[in-house]
């Protein structure tokens, strides 16, 4: 079983790093079409899609912004944190089959109240930045090391 290993306040520095990849699948798009309510017709109509400036079906841009809380939740801080804000700029289309990496690199620290400051970027297998921003967190104080829970399968049908 994988194993999940915080990140404290005090053991972060100002410019640490950490990745988190993602690759987009079908189910993601319409997993995250059922879950956030979006269906807009871009994400799920292959039809309509083609009638667009992209051609294609693209990701809806929360899912890319949704692997930056993964990122946060899962690598650094890690298990514990609390997110509190993020800014997002999409700058590229996703599309099926891209690769996603995202980067974090810590900012600032804010002693008084445990919370850092990430720089954000998410970019794709061909290293073009898709997603940038910033993110707020309150970062966990207590060093701990966790069983990732292990998600069941979902059927799509």
């Amino acid at each position: 079983m994988n194993q999940l290993t915080n990140y404290t306040f005090d053991e972060l520095e100002i410019g640490a790093t950490a990745t988190f990849e993602r690759t987009l699948e079908e189910k993601d798009l319409i997993l995250f079409a059922a879950v956030s309510g979006d269906i807009n017709p871009l994400h799920l109509d292959p039809e309509f899609a083609r009638t667009t400036q992209f051609k294609e079906r693209i990701a809806h841009g929360a899912w890319s912004g949704s692997l930056i809380s993964a990122a946060l939740a899962n690598v650094m801080p890690g298990p514990g944190t609390v997110y509190l804000g993020q800014s997002l700029q999409f700058q590229r289309p996703v599309k099926l089959g891209d690769t996603l990496r995202v980067e974090l690199e810590v900012k600032d620290k804010q002693e008084r109240r445990k919370q850092v400051t990430f720089i954000t970027k998410v970019v794709n297998q061909q290293g073009k930045t898709v997603v940038s921003g910033e993110a707020l967190v309150m970062a966990p104080s207590e060093k701990m090391t966790l069983d990732a829970r292990t998600l069941p399968t979902i059927t799509i049908g």
